[in-house]
């Protein structure tokens, strides 16, 4: 075998695993996808085993953009939902949540000014 050989396993087995990366990345949007459904589904999954190539490049074309969005809007709803599961599981409030109550007991009367900064800053400590 020669240099060239080697380089040239090397490119076409990082071509190949990148083609698999797209490709499952394209698997998990359509079954995530709540917008089409079960036929077109099975359709799009039924393409991609007969034509491969075709079909990743014309899904990432078609919905490509919608793809980055549900894929934000997942990253959204977990980083939303770990928060509430830490804030939970701490049995604590963020300083920022602290702040905000006591603002609002400060402008209720409930507590003056001094109290009012006292707690700001052990929010912040």
């Amino acid at each position: 075998m020669s240099f060239w050989d080697i380089v040239w396993f090397i490119f076409i087995t990082y071509a190949f695993v990148a083609y698999l990366v797209v490709l499952f990345h394209i698997i998990g949007d359509i079954f995530r996808d709540r917008e089409i459904g079960a036929f077109a589904k099975a359709a799009w999954v039924i393409l991609l085993c007969i034509f491969p190539l075709i079909t990743a490049i014309f899904y990432l074309i078609v919905r490509g953009r919608g793809m980055a969005d549900r894929s934000a809007e997942r990253a959204v709803a977990q980083r939303t939902a770990q928060d509430a599961y830490i804030r939970e599981v701490a049995g604590h409030t963020t300083p920022s949540d602290q702040i905000a109550q006591a603002r609002a007991l400060f402008d209720a009367g409930a507590i003056s000014q001094s109290e009012y900064d006292a707690l700001k800053t052990k929010a912040l400590v």
